[in-house]
């Protein structure tokens, strides 16, 4: 199913899900009961996978979304890459060696077992996808465009310009061992290129509570391990979260300091275990 790359109208951005199915589906839920829910973009920030307990059934919930909402559309995260990597769905050099990165670093444990497959048997994991999910994962986007926003994973790098870096995400060079619009951390307390006149919206990196700062919202605050799910509705600004109704961009994290990354821990150590 492919992914629209250029939207236009209010949106509302779901963080990464990382398998936590029960949590996005309580936001879908308060989502759906919006009056202007019909003519919302939905957007995935990417990471449906890894971490959380049912990473194939929040592909499914996604998958089911697209089919239900025309105007919904999902990013590549560096979790999506991984797996896709790891079982040829997408084109990587061989030395990338994405395969013993995912296995090992990213949390993919309750990946492998939501597909009922072996964990860290790559063939076993591949052939129990549904093709439904291999048409979705080989094909994500790495940005989705707005007048107002840019969606994309990770962020951009501050040292490039953006008429530089657009071409690439646009087309997605799958030569690179990791795109760091996916995979960098550093972006997420990064400024913003001079020419990009657009607010750079991303995940990836766990924060307390939704960030927003100057041309930056981060929405990831839950990482996959603990935390509510959050979905910012833009342009207005309000946060809408799994454990709670609709709140107030000033009450929930509107502020221009630095944000906060998360310190809780992880099966197997802190945030920073994993090769975000």
């Amino acid at each position: 199913m492919e992914c629209p790359t250029s939207i236009q109208g209010p949106v509302a951005v779901i963080g990464d899900v990382h398998g936590q199915v029960e949590k996005l589906l309580a936001v879908l839920d308060r989502l759906r009961a919006l009056p202007d829910y019909d003519r919302r973009w939905i957007v995935f920030i990417g990471d449906l996978v890894d971490r959380g307990p049912d990473p194939k059934g929040a592909i499914d919930v996604a998958l089911d979304l697209m089919l239900e909402h025309e105007r919904t559309t999902i990013v590549a995260g560096n979790h999506e890459f991984a797996m896709s990597a790891s079982v040829g769905l997408i084109p990587v050099p061989e030395y990338s060696n994405w395969s013993a990165r995912w296995v090992d670093h990213y949390g993919a444990e309750t990946t492998f077992e939501s597909y009922g497959a072996e964990f860290g048997n790559l063939e076993d994991l591949a052939a129990r996808m549904p093709e439904r999910h291999r048409d979705l994962l080989s094909d994500l986007p790495w940005c989705v465009e707005h007048p107002e926003y840019l969606f994309v994973h990770a962020g951009l790098d501050p040292n490039q310009p953006l008429a530089m870096q657009l071409p690439v995400l646009r087309k997605r060079d799958y030569t690179l061992t990791r795109p760091p619009w996916l995979c960098s951390k550093s972006f997420a307390d990064a400024e913003i290129p001079t020419d990009c006149h657009a607010t750079v919206v991303s995940g990836h990196v766990p924060v307390e509570s939704v960030y927003f700062g100057p041309k930056r919202i981060l929405t990831d605050t839950t990482g996959g391990v603990g935390g509510d799910l959050s979905c910012v509705l833009l342009p207005e600004g309000r946060v809408i979260t799994s454990g709670q109704d609709r709140t107030d961009r000033r009450q929930a994290a509107a502020n221009h300091a630095p944000p906060r990354q998360q310190s809780g821990n992880s099966k197997g150590g802190g945030w920073l275990k994993f090769w975000k």
